[in-house]
C-alpha cells in the first residue's frame, strides 16, 4: 500500500481519540498510514475526581494536553494540534472561526480521509455534535478555491478530501458496551442522553481492531486525570472483558469520491489503495 495515505481525526476532547477510535488509529499507524489529530479543546473542565481537588482550567488544560500527547505516541500519531476552545462550550464557539482553523489544518496536512463524530455526538454530547458540524463544514470549505476564511490562516491551496466518515455505534455494539461498563449518560438541559445505537444497515464500514485493543487501552491509560472517577472502573476489569471494547469500530461513510455501493467496507481507504 502507499505510504502516502493520510488519515486525519478531528475530535472534541483529549481522550476522544483513545476511547473512540483508538483501535483504528493504532491499526493504521501500524500499517504505515500517516495519522493526524486535531482536538478542539484541551478538556479544561473534565475533572471527574474530587471537585475540591480541581486544579483550575489552565492547569488542567496543560495536564490534559500532556496526557493527550503521551496517548498520541502510544497510538503512533504523526502530529497532534489543539485548538483554543473552551471545554463544554464548543457549541457556543464562533463557527466561522473554528471552521477556518480546521480548514487550515486540512489544507496543510491534505488528508485523504477525515474522521469525526456523527451528528448525534455519540451520546448527545454538545461538544461532539459541534465538532461533527464544524468538521463537515470545513471539509466542504477546504475544497473551495473561493473560501478565504480569516485570510492568511487558510491561504494554502484548496484541498479536496476523498472520504469523510462519522464514528458511530450500531445498537449491537451499544448493547455490548453497556454489558461491559453499564449504562452511563450525561445530563443536557435537564435531559439524560445515552449512547446512540444506529441500525445495522446504517453501518457502512466496520474495522476489525481486536489486534490493537491493548494499544488502545494503553493510550486511554495515559489520560491519568480521567482515571479517578472516570475510567477507574475500566482499569479494574479483567482483560477478557476490557478487550471487548475494541474488538471492532464502526463508521458511517458521510461521503466518498472514490467508492460507493451497499457492501460494508472493511477499510476506510477502500477505493484509494493503489492496487484497488
Amino acid at each position: 500500500m502507499s505510504d502516502r495515505l493520510k488519515l486525519m481525526c478531528v475530535l472534541a476532547h483529549p481522550d476522544d481519540e483513545s476511547m473512540g477510535v483508538g483501535g483504528t488509529l493504532a491499526r493504521y499507524a501500524t500499517e504505515g498510514v500517516e495519522t493526524y489529530l486535531v482536538t478542539a479543546t484541551r478538556g479544561q473542565r473534565g475533572w471527574p475526581a474530587n471537585p475540591e481537588a480541581y486544579p483550575g482550567p489552565e492547569a488542567l488544560a496543560r495536564r490534559r494536553e500532556k496526557e493527550l500527547r503521551a496517548a498520541g505516541e502510544v497510538l503512533g500519531l504523526r502530529r497532534i494540534d489543539c485548538l483554543d476552545n473552551m471545554d463544554g462550550e464548543l457549541d457556543q464557539a464562533d463557527p466561522q472561526e473554528v471552521v477556518a482553523q480546521i480548514v487550515a489544518h486540512l489544507r496543510r496536512v491534505r488528508p485523504h480521509v477525515v474522521l469525526t463524530f456523527g451528528p448525534d455526538g455519540a451520546y448527545g454530547h454538545p461538544d461532539h455534535i459541534a465538532i461533527s458540524q464544524f468538521t463537515t463544514a470545513a471539509v466542504v470549505c477546504a475544497a473551495d478555491p473561493n473560501y478565504l476564511g480569516d485570510g492568511q490562516a487558510v491561504a494554502a491551496e484548496p484541498h479536496r478530501v476523498s472520504k469523510l466518515y462519522y464514528r458511530i455505534w450500531s445498537q449491537a455494539e451499544v448493547d455490548k458496551i453497556q454489558a461491559v461498563i453499564g449504562r452511563d449518560g450525561m445530563l443536557v438541559d435537564g435531559v439524560e442522553r445515552q449512547l446512540v445505537g444506529w441500525p445495522a444497515w446504517a453501518v457502512t464500514t466496520r474495522l476489525e481492531t481486536a489486534a490493537y485493543w491493548s494499544t488502545a487501552w494503553q493510550a486511554v491509560a495515559c489520560h491519568q486525570s480521567q482515571l479517578k472517577g472516570g475510567y477507574e472502573s475500566l482499569a479494574a476489569l479483567p482483560e477478557a472483558r476490557l478487550s471487548q471494547l475494541w474488538q471492532q469500530e464502526e463508521f458511517y461513510r458521510a461521503y466518498s469520491l472514490v467508492n460507493g455501493r451497499r457492501q460494508v467496507e472493511t477499510d476506510l481507504f477502500a477505493g484509494l489503495r493503489r492496487n484497488a
